[in-house]
């Protein structure tokens, strides 16, 4: 009989209760697959390829203000040289002036000294560029980094 009799009374008493588990199991698995897939799935727009329509309140784009510094003493600006240091902070000014989200990206050899990169630094700041971050090349196979332990109170 397909509902099955327990025992050898002859009735059928039916199905009482539908075991859930099986079905929650599967459920389960299918929102991990959901959950890990989906930010597989949203990929940004500009690797498509498409044209964005024109509007008044689209985002603006964040512009870089790009400074590499190279161990035998030469300097670049956004990939062009740069005839002195004083040019950064004249072209930082400019920049902002044009731009006033405007992020620096020192981009310094690992030989150039400590004190051009602070002086770049302050050119910079003397332009009241106040974003400004260090370009690296992430090691392969390294750990990430732990932080830091925080400071003991005296």
């Amino acid at each position: 009989m397909a509902g099955g009799t327990s025992g050898s009374s002859g009735q059928g008493s039916g199905i009482t209760g539908i075991n859930v588990t099986p079905m929650v199991d599967v459920m389960l698995v299918l929102l991990v697959i959901f959950m890990v897939t989906a930010k597989l799935v949203v990929a940004p727009t500009t690797a498509l390829g498409v044209q964005l329509p024109k509007a008044a309140s689209g985002d603006a784009v964040q512009v870089v203000f790009s400074v590499q510094l190279t161990k035998d003493g030469r300097r670049f600006i956004d990939g062009r040289v740069a005839e002195s240091d004083e040019a950064i902070g004249a072209q930082a000014a400019d920049a902002l002036a044009l731009h006033p989200e405007l992020r620096a990206v020192i981009q310094a050899d690992g030989d150039v000294p400590h004190r051009r990169v602070i002086h770049v630094m302050d050119l910079l700041a003397q332009a009241h560029v106040s974003n400004i971050a260090f370009a690296v090349d992430a090691e392969p196979d390294a750990p990430p980094a732990a932080p830091a332990p925080p400071a003991a109170a005296p």
